[in-house]
């Protein structure tokens, strides 16, 4: 019994720690050949495609799942540093508020 409580206690962390970004669309029909995305454009069945916010999507019978694909720092001193974001390469590099050429130490980063 105890070792089933400690087996949901250690899931319940991983779940917790696990800060998966990503969202669902479903499809408008049921008889659709393709999935409409957010800003109107639709994509053929079972195609994968990247978006210009970084996001991985696939498109199914179902509709389309977009999921983040950039890493976002979590483990850092708010205080002093400040988190950027580079659209163009999907990374964020943290660094210091009052001297943005000096990058800070991240402990931990969630997808």
């Amino acid at each position: 019994m105890n070792a089933l409580l400690f087996s949901f206690v250690v899931l319940a962390t991983f779940v917790t720690l696990c800060n998966a970004q990503c969202y669902f669309i479903p499809n408008e029909s049921s008889a659709s050949n393709g999935c409409k995305d957010l800003s109107g454009v639709t994509h053929e069945l079972k195609s994968d495609w990247k978006t210009e916010n970084c996001e991985s999507c696939h498109c199914s019978n179902d509709g389309i799942e977009c999921c983040n694909t950039a890493a976002i720092p979590m483990g850092y001193d708010r205080d002093k540093c400040q988190a950027v974001f580079n659209k163009e390469t999907c990374t964020y590099t943290v660094l210091e508020k009052k001297d943005p050429l000096k990058n800070c130490t991240v402990t931990a980063w969630v997808l």
